[in-house]
């Protein structure tokens, strides 16, 4: 089937669709922000059913040449249910569309194929991160402490290990991560915003508890926990390692 509307997936498996080019490809009229906030009171929930984002894009303006403008990462269940409501034949177009497109990215050979890619990224990450860690442990003097730690250590950590390194909880990490920007909550789950997927700097596992109970749960690579180090360092809060250093 061809690629009717383009459609990305984030790390946890889920298909999503943009919904300003889902509003273009249905040929609604209205507004986009005044058509998807009527969407809205179909009862669709922000971080469940979908993502706000927040985008630059040029203009004809010469006193304001990028402007912000705001779009939706959409999963495709809610693309579907959108599609049924305006009743047309672009919406069926686009629902038949979604429900081939939703068949084929379950399919076990896809499944697979997502498996196999995905342990491919790891390896190449962390192969590519070792160098640079490396770089960066000899040149960045005043990281050399918290560096040199984190170098040390190459398995995927809990957030509350990382919080232990700053003398926080693993809830007060969390929110200040969600305070900067960087993750929102589904459900039990801690999932990383649109622009840092995909970077490396968490894994999602699925811990089996019986045949009908699992827990899936987030743990940040090292590659992560260096991000952790530098954003929280640019607003100000430094580990406890370098607090005593510095101290």
């Amino acid at each position: 089937m061809n690629q009717l509307i383009p459609t990305h997936s984030n790390e946890s498996g889920n298909l999503l669709v943009s919904g300003r080019e889902l509003h273009e490809f249905l040929e609604i009229g209205t507004r986009y922000n005044d058509w998807f906030t009527r969407m809205l009171e179909y009862g669709f929930t922000e971080n469940v059913d979908f993502i706000l984002v927040t985008q630059k894009r040029a203009t004809n303006n010469p006193k304001n040449p990028m402007a912000e403008f705001t779009d939706h990462h959409v999963k495709i269940e809610m693309a579907k249910e959108i599609c049924m409501i305006q009743r047309n034949e672009k919406g069926r177009q686009a629902r038949q569309y979604f429900l081939e497109l939703e068949r084929k990215w379950n399919s076990p050979e896809m499944v697979i194929k997502r498996a196999h890619e995905f342990l491919e990224r790891k390896v190449a990450a962390l192969t590519t991160e070792n160098l640079v860690l490396v770089q960066q442990n000899n040149e960045l003097q005043p990281k050399a402490s918290y560096y040199d730690m984190v170098l040390q250590n190459k398995s995927l950590l809990s957030v509350s290990k990382i919080a232990k390194d700053y003398g926080m909880s693993a809830t007060a990490m969390n929110r200040k991560l969600y305070e900067l920007g960087v993750q929102y909550k589904q459900g039990d789950i801690w999932l990383l915003y649109a622009k840092y997927q995909d970077k490396g700097y968490t894994q999602t596992s699925t811990h089996v508890i019986d045949a009908d109970n699992s827990k899936v749960s987030t743990k940040w690579t090292q590659k992560g926990r260096l991000f952790i180090y530098d954003l929280l360092k640019s607003n100000g809060v430094l580990p406890m390692i370098e607090r005593e250093v510095s101290a």
